[in-house]
C-alpha cells in the first residue's frame, strides 16, 4: 500500500507547516485555513482520505498514525527533505474513550495517554531541534475546553488534556529562549459534528464553531508572524462555554 506522496502542485515555497490527523475535523479545517493563506503543507492521517485532501490543497501526504514515533519522525523528515525547513506544526489527535470515570478499564486509560498526550510529546522531540536550529517556528497543539473545565461526559479527555497543558508549559519554560513558540487551542463544540439541543444550551453564543473559518483561522493566526509574541497560551475557542475572563 502506498503510504506517502506529493500532490502535483505542492512546494510553492514560503512558509511550511506539518499537520497531523489532517483528513477530517479540526485538522482538516486547519489545513484548509493554512493553504488559503499560502502555506505549503505536509499532512498526515491514518485515513486514505488524506490523499484526496492533499490533492485539494496541493500538499505532501503521509498515511501515518499520531501514536507512532516512527510515523511522527517520518512526517518531520518528509517536510525537511522537500522544503528544507518547517515554520509551523499543528498537532491534532483523535478522541479517547468515554465512560463512567471509575469503571473505565486500565487499558482505556493507557490508550488515552497514547491518543491525547504522547503524540505532542513525540512531535516536539523531533520538531524542537529543527526549530532551535532555525531560531524560528511555532507549534499549535489541539486540546479541548475540558482541560480547563473537566466534564464527566469526557473523563479521559479532561484528565489527559490537563496533563498536556502541563507538558506544554514545561516545554515553553525550557525552550522559550530559542526563538520558537508553543501554544494550544482549546475548542468547545465544532460544526463537523451535528449540534444537539443539550450542547447548544450550554454555549452562551448558542452555536457550534465553524471548523475552518473559526477554529482553522485561529490556528493559522497562532502560527503567523502576527502572533509572534504569543507563547505558552491555551486559547479557548468555545463560544463562552468556559468563562475565563
Amino acid at each position: 500500500m502506498l503510504k506517502q506522496g506529493t500532490a502535483t502542485h505542492a512546494g510553492r515555497g514560503g512558509r511550511v507547516a506539518v499537520v497531523t490527523a489532517a483528513s477530517t475535523g479540526i485538522g482538516l479545517g486547519a489545513a484548509r485555513a493554512l493553504a488559503a493563506r499560502g502555506w505549503s503543507l505536509v499532512l498526515m492521517s491514518r485515513s486514505e482520505k488524506i490523499e484526496t485532501v492533499a490533492a485539494e490543497l496541493g500538499a505532501m501526504w503521509l498515511r501515518g498514525d499520531v501514536t507512532s514515533e516512527d510515523d511522527m519522525a517520518r512526517l518531520v523528515a518528509m517536510a525537511l527533505d522537500r522544503h528544507g525547513r518547517i515554520d509551523g506544526a499543528v498537532i491534532n489527535t483523535g478522541h479517547p474513550p468515554k465512560g463512567d470515570i471509575l469503571q473505565i478499564a486500565d487499558e482505556d486509560w493507557h490508550k488515552a495517554i497514547e491518543i491525547v498526550l504522547m503524540p505532542t510529546v513525540r512531535a516536539l522531540r523531533h520538531l524542537a531541534p529543527v526549530f532551535a536550529r532555525q531560531k524560528s517556528g511555532a507549534v499549535v497543539s489541539v486540546s479541548s475546553y475540558t482541560a480547563r473545565e473537566p466534564e464527566l461526559t469526557y473523563p479521559l479527555s479532561a484528565v489527559f488534556r490537563a496533563a498536556l497543558a502541563s507538558f506544554l508549559k514545561l516545554c515553553v519554560a525550557h525552550h522559550g529562549g530559542e526563538g520558537w513558540r508553543i501554544n494550544a487551542v482549546l475548542p468547545g463544540f465544532v460544526d463537523n459534528y451535528s449540534a444537539t439541543p443539550e450542547a447548544l444550551a450550554k454555549i452562551p453564543m448558542g452555536r457550534y464553531a465553524a471548523v475552518k473559518d473559526e477554529l482553522g483561522a485561529t490556528i493559522a493566526f497562532l502560527l503567523s508572524e502576527e502572533a509572534g509574541y504569543i507563547t505558552g497560551q491555551g486559547l479557548l475557542v468555545d463560544g463562552g462555554l468556559v468563562r475565563a475572563i
